[in-house]
């Protein structure tokens, strides 16, 4: 019998889809530009602007510059990056802040490393090269947020609160998107690391602000949101050793309380401070409470962790659902180094 020359449609090359994502507020002055330089440097994507309640015209300018608008009426990028998972259908997602600072010439590279090796996230770790880009406030609080977060969820990244990043549609439809606000960096990096996921930080180039901008971080205000994150993720994601923390610090206190007391009853066999011996007791129950719930809630954790590792596999790998032809298609500048986690 004759081979048929027909291709098979269901093997038949697949096109990469690129969706390009840009959240949005007040960023009149600058959008436009963010959306002619990726266009530029990555032309296969499809640009898609987040317009978050803004108060000027950044929706009209960023629709002129041949942008798809979404427009999320609830405030915070948290709230945008969720409506943004949600509804963009792609295989590989890039993020970036509209702000112009980021380094559009790099998306190829990232990209082309999210396909290559594999990775479900590729974060653009920023490298200033202007003292007004990274203001030292928000880069020592960058250091002490990212350090924390690696010191309770294990190896995190040099630049946990980039807003520059890549993520297969594997990562983007298992993600939960709790947070509202700034803190979603800080979401993302713990899920990534939760799920054990394969991950990547390449160093981009990081701009100051064009004159007209103005950034819409509040050093203290999102810091300590971001912190509070943290604390709460640390709660619900690690119970276990968040409780046997506070069952530690209680047995100690009841212990330090307890010594004088056990000393006094030793030399005269009495209790004669009575309040502080209840006290004592009390601690200790406290102690024992506090490591039964980290136990009962670590095992109702490691049932969700595997709920979200379930979500995480039932999506074909971006890497394995594309042809070699797709993947040679996206553009490359030229090479950046970076350290994968």
């Amino acid at each position: 019998m004759r081979a048929s020359t027909h291709p098979d449609p269901d093997r038949a090359p697949k096109a990469l889809r690129i969706a390009l994502f840009v959240p949005c507020h007040n960023e009149e002055a600058t959008i436009a530009r963010v959306i002619e330089d990726f266009g530029r440097h990555l032309p296969q994507a499809e640009c898609h602007v987040f317009d978050n309640v803004s108060s000027d015209a950044t929706a009209d300018v960023a629709r002129a510059a041949g942008a798809r608008v979404h427009r999320v009426c609830l405030r915070g990028k948290g709230n945008v990056v969720r409506r943004a998972f949600a509804d963009l259908e792609a295989d590989v997602y890039v993020m970036v802040d509209g702000d112009a600072t980021y380094e559009a010439g790099a998306a190829p590279a990232l990209v082309r490393r999210l396909l290559d090796e594999g990775l479900d996230m590729v974060v653009g770790a920023r490298v200033d090269s202007e003292r007004a880009a990274y203001r030292p406030g928000h880069r020592f609080g960058n250091r002490l947020l990212t350090g924390c977060t690696g010191l309770l969820f294990g190896n995190s990244f040099d630049d946990m609160l980039s807003g520059y990043r890549v993520f297969s549609r594997r990562y983007v439809k298992s993600f939960p998107a709790h947070a509202a606000g700034f803190e979603i960096e800080t979401e993302l990096a713990v899920h990534a690391l939760q799920l054990r996921m394969p991950v990547a930080e390449v160093q981009t180039a990081y701009g100051a602000r064009p004159e007209g901008s103005t950034s819409k971080l509040n050093t203290w205000k999102d810091g300590i949101r971001i912190l509070a994150t943290i604390i709460r993720l640390f709660n619900s994601e690690r119970p276990l050793l968040f409780f046997s923390l506070g069952s530690v610090a209680s047995l100690l206190a009841a212990l330090a309380l307890a010594a004088p007391l056990l000393q006094t009853y030793l030399e005269t066999g009495l209790v004669p401070r009575l309040p502080t011996a209840v006290l004592c007791v009390a601690l200790v129950l406290l102690a024992a409470l506090s490591l039964v719930c980290g136990l009962v809630l670590d095992n109702v954790v490691r049932g969700r962790v595997e709920a979200k590792r379930m979500a995480y596999l039932a999506v074909p790998a971006t890497r394995g659902a594309l042809s070699v032809a797709a993947v040679a298609a996206v553009a490359v500048s030229t090479p950046v180094d970076g350290v994968q986690r």
